[in-house]
């Protein structure tokens, strides 16, 4: 049980949403979970929890509310991890974080709860690793979607190369071929990525290698831009747009093919604010030159406070929110898509998802994290940077991918994320929480306080009138965001599992 607490942290905690009782019971055990706690979200959270009481009386749980960008909460998690606060016990990361907080000492390896890993996606395991041990659990799933005009063709296509061909042919009804979130910020990294796995390429090889700087990198920007300027498949407009922007240019029925997460469906199928209800449906994202379609992942994780109290206390919620039946009510009741792979067999999903639940599965199958490192935010910022560039045309491709892989290379030397520091395995290979997490100790500091970058299922916005005129690209970039990069000496050394 927690010990009486200092007044200081009592009138700090007036703050936490109780579940429940608000007064503790002796041999009752409090723990603490913050997340989203606005929303349909909150409301599920809530019932939940109420029931996991009712199964397990001698636990009691409190909501922790944080705000709901993601920046700010990841701020907010800094603070009190840094300070070694034990609460809250319980904390919902995005999946860019993971590598970031278990590399600090944060959150705590879970192999010694045995987490049945293998019921959920590959993708979103992998996305969950540090150095071989997994330090938190998939809670829901977000994916990149092709978007695509189902009354106006036959079938999406399977390539980018068919893509772009449909796209340049089309009406002059529809103004824009093929819209995605070009602005520069964390979306436009996510849409290079995708592109550049479809070209047979990566950021980073699964040893740390960088290898932003490639062939098949250079290929897949020369695409981007060229579908812009030769070949008016992707409007110039799009590189000040963000999801909401692509959402309502397609919405408004002025798209062929769009680029986005899964919120965009049941808000496009509202016949009331929507000029293409009933008129579109969703795709794996299309296959390239080089190798499959692929999607980058999103979605939201449970991990455990390494300062904890109560970790087994923690780690029994968390087993619970992660369970089957209670995915299947977040589906019912916020629409967000399960991590466990067997859900998609059962027929209540169907009921609960606005789209075939076999096509998400297929969506969701063809996912891969972005890169799995502790310096992932810098990393991103680097290359946003270079990426819009080209798109501006400012830059040539090859010499600005080359310049951005330099400086990421300096980065992860900084920080000691050398290549070939730790045995890797490959891309594919999905270690199992029971193998290993004797390397938490040895693992490189994340950044002190970056700013969080994330791109996942924004909230939807009041829909202003889609955008009317194609705006010019803007010709000059702001200063990169910058961030301390010094490793703690808490956790000097040692080198991780990369990603994509």
């Amino acid at each position: 049980m927690k010990p009486a607490r200092h007044p200081l942290t009592i009138l700090l905690s007036l703050g936490l949403t109780f579940v429940g009782c608000v007064f503790e019971d002796e041999g009752v055990t409090r723990v603490t979970i913050s997340g989203s706690a606005v929303g349909a979200e909150a409301d599920i959270l809530r019932r939940q929890l109420e029931a996991f009481q009712e199964e397990h009386p001698d636990v009691r749980v409190e909501i922790r509310p944080t705000p709901d960008a993601a920046d700010q909460r990841h701020q907010l998690y800094v603070q009190w991890l840094v300070a070694r606060s034990p609460d809250p016990d319980i904390l919902q990361l995005d999946v860019i974080w993971t590598a970031e907080f278990a590399a600090a000492g944060w959150i705590l390896p879970l192999s010694s709860f045995d987490p049945p890993t293998d019921a959920f996606f590959d993708a979103t395991i992998r996305a969950n690793l540090w150095q071989d041990a997994l330090y938190a659990v998939p809670w829901f799933v977000d994916v990149g979607m092709l978007y695509w005009r189902s009354d106006l063709l036959d079938s999406p296509p399977s390539s980018y190369g068919a893509l772009l061909e449909t796209a340049r042919t089309r009406s002059e009804r529809i103004p824009h071929g093929f819209v995605w979130q070009g602005a520069r910020y964390e979306g436009l990294v996510v849409t290079f990525l995708e592109h550049l796995r479809a070209f047979g390429g990566r950021v980073l090889e699964p040893d740390g290698r960088v290898r932003v700087d490639s062939e098949e990198a250079v290929r897949a920007l020369t695409f981007m831009r060229d579908a812009i300027y030769a070949h008016g498949a992707v409007p110039e407009a799009a590189l000040t747009w963000q999801e909401e922007q692509t959402r309502l240019d397609f919405q408004s029925g002025r798209a062929l093919f769009m680029r986005n997460w899964p919120y965009a469906y049941p808000l496009m199928q509202d016949s009331s604010a929507s000029e293409v209800a009933g008129r579109f449906d969703v795709a794996p994202l299309p296959a390239g030159p080089g190798a499959e379609g692929a999607s980058a992942l999103g979605g939201a994780q449970l991990a455990v406070n390494a300062h904890s109290d109560e970790p087994a206390a923690a780690w029994r919620v968390v087993a619970f929110l992660t369970g089957p039946e209670q995915m299947l009510e977040r589906a019912r009741g916020a629409g967000q898509y399960p991590a466990r792979r067997d859900l998609y067999d059962r027929p209540e999903l169907a009921d609960a998802l606005p789209v075939d639940p076999e096509r998400a599965r297929s969506i969701i199958e063809a996912a891969v994290p972005r890169p799995v490192t502790p310096v992932y935010t810098q990393l991103s910022s680097i290359l946003q940077i270079a990426l819009h560039r080209v798109l501006t045309r400012q830059r040539e491709p090859a010499p600005a991918l080359r310049e951005a892989a330099d400086e990421m290379r300096a980065l992860l030397e900084r920080v000691e994320l050398r290549p070939g520091a730790s045995a890797e395995r490959s891309d594919d290979a999905v270690p199992r929480a029971s193998e290993s997490d004797a390397a938490r100790a040895d693992a490189p500091a994340a950044i002190a306080d970056p700013p969080a970058a994330t791109t996942d299922a924004p909230a939807a916005t009041t829909d202003p009138p889609a955008a009317t005129t194609d705006a010019p690209a803007p010709t000059t970039d702001p200063p990169a965001p910058t961030a301390p990069v010094s490793p703690s000496p808490a956790a000097p050394g040692g080198g991780g599992r990369m990603g994509v």
